[in-house]
């Protein structure tokens, strides 16, 4: 029976392992789980404790796979130095750019991520920001706390037909694509990785940056690289035609927030941003009071259902994988490392 070392607090898999994902880990895998005594400290409020980089050692030795999460520590390369370290890591979490390092995906390790997984409550995050900035929800809400009613200065618009422009084809804008589909939006998509092929797939048609920022909605899902930081400038963000809806959920630096925020502001377009730049962000009243601007605290990706069923979706690809090589959705392609998220 393979080995498998579940490096994270107790408190975190409480956060990421379902019941039926645990009875699973223990009938397939001799499990060695992390106590609490192997955490680096006592945590913070709503935050689990970190796993002490100094338990790695002890905890990895002999496991043939690595389960790990939020808290993990970076798995420094000499847990394979002597070419005997585990065949897998399954990360029940995103990113794993700080957890490994890419060498040891050179070395035949196969790494697995939940990132698609988190991509789907991403892509809800996004369509619940759309309709609610669409349907001008907060400035009705905010209208019936002053005591107000029925409004005749502004109103509410219909997703359904718009014309949603989209930043980036990573998984988490994949979800929100498929979530569209039933509103008969016309969906255009920068990413000059997408191949005509992949987006006759998906059901949408690629296109500029610039075409993309002339769009109803503009959804931004792109990865933290070199090449993202600052794509969308002040210039494209004049751009946007009024009452445009802006969400980004993916990195804050890759897009001009002062440039947005003053357009937010001045009343010209409506912004939904769960990122920021930096985090977290210090505003002044004007923009924590304005009503056509929803903020959240980089939660897009961060539901109850979701984080419980991240270690049983790494590993339901581990299994297939250990059994017969097959690669699963979250299967990470070494060759695709330096784009992605």
């Amino acid at each position: 029976m393979p080995r498998l070392a579940a490096l994270f607090t107790p408190e975190r898999a409480d956060d990421v392992v379902d019941l039926q994902t645990r009875r699973l880990l223990e009938d397939r895998f001799e499990v060695v789980w992390a106590g609490a005594e192997h955490a680096a400290g006592p945590g913070s409020p709503g935050k689990p404790p970190a796993l002490d980089p100094a338990a790695l050692p002890g905890l990895v030795a002999g496991a043939d796979v690595l389960l790990t999460s939020w808290g993990t520590p970076h798995l420094p390369k000499s847990l394979w130095s002597d070419g005997k370290g585990p065949n897998v890591v399954a990360h029940a979490a995103g990113s794993v750019k700080n957890l490994i390092d890419p060498v040891v995906l050179e070395q035949g390790v196969a790494v697995f991520s939940a990132g698609p997984r988190i991509a789907w409550s991403v892509g809800e995050y996004c369509l619940a920001a759309m309709l609610t900035l669409a349907r001008r929800l907060p400035r009705f809400d905010q209208a019936i706390r002053q005591s107000g009613w029925k409004q005749t200065t502004f109103r509410g618009h219909e997703l359904a037909g718009a014309k949603v422009g989209i930043i980036g084809a990573s998984s988490t804008a994949r979800a929100l694509i498929t979530l569209l589909k039933p509103f008969g939006c016309d969906l255009v998509v920068y990413d000059p990785y997408l191949t005509a092929e992949r987006a006759d797939q998906l059901g949408v048609r690629t296109t500029t940056l610039e075409d993309v920022l002339q769009s109803t909605f503009v959804s931004i899902h792109v990865p933290n690289v070199p090449e993202t930081k600052g794509m969308i400038t002040r210039k494209l963000i004049e751009q946007l035609p009024d009452d445009a809806i802006v969400v980004n959920s993916s990195r804050g630096p890759a897009i001009d927030q002062q440039a947005l925020l003053e357009h937010v502001l001045d009343g010209r377009l409506y912004a939904a941003l769960d990122v920021y730049d930096p985090e977290p962000p210090t505003f002044d009243a004007a923009v924590l009071e304005a009503p056509n601007l929803l903020l959240s605290p980089h939660i897009a990706g961060d539901t109850a259902e979701g984080h419980l069923a991240l270690a049983g979706y790494v590993l339901t690809d581990v299994l297939k994988w250990l059994e017969d090589g097959t690669r699963g959705p979250s299967f990470v392609d070494p060759a695709a490392w330096s784009i992605a998220a």
